[in-house]
């Protein structure tokens, strides 16, 4: 008849014959790599402002990212069918979400403004879609140290 061991601890517990394997230390945690983020939006001021019904001025809004949607449906607008420059205005108030306090921005919005501020919302407009930020990677001339450039201003004259 063999006999059995009767462990100290109860069932389960070792045996003080058997040695119990010391754990090896966890290498660290790999740090993740950071996930970067698509920034969609991008807030702006215009240099006047657009003055509405009642002449509060609105200055502060937000334009997104533009989709091929937003720039293939105003080719189908009479309006720009008739006059292409119309085109500028029909797409911007498909991509300005946000103008001050407004509940709504549409391209009869964008109409309405000022031509500075028409010519600023273009401007940003290629901006904000050709690259995908408004800034650039460039190295000082003198010293070859690398730095970061806006390339347009936030206000009409700045660079």
């Amino acid at each position: 008849m063999r006999r059995s061991a009767v462990r100290a601890g109860g069932v389960g517990a070792p045996l003080a014959s058997e040695a119990v394997a010391p754990q090896a230390p966890q290498a660290p945690a790999q740090p993740e790599a950071p996930v970067e983020v698509l920034r969609t939006e991008f807030p702006f001021q215009l240099p006047r402002g657009y003055v509405d019904e009642q002449g509060t001025v609105h200055r502060d809004g937000v334009m997104r990212l533009s989709t091929a949607r937003d720039e293939l449906i105003p080719l189908r607008d009479v309006r720009v069918q008739e006059n292409p420059a119309f085109l500028s205005v029909v797409l911007l108030g498909r991509v300005i979400t946000r103008l001050g306090t407004l509940p709504l921005v549409h391209d009869g919005i964008v109409e309405n403004m000022f031509a500075s501020d028409l010519a600023f919302l273009q401007d940003f407009y290629r901006q904000i879609n050709a690259e995908g930020h408004t800034r650039a990677a460039v190295n000082c001339p003198h010293c070859s140290e690398p730095f970061e450039v806006e390339l347009g201003g936030s206000r009409l004259g700045e660079s």
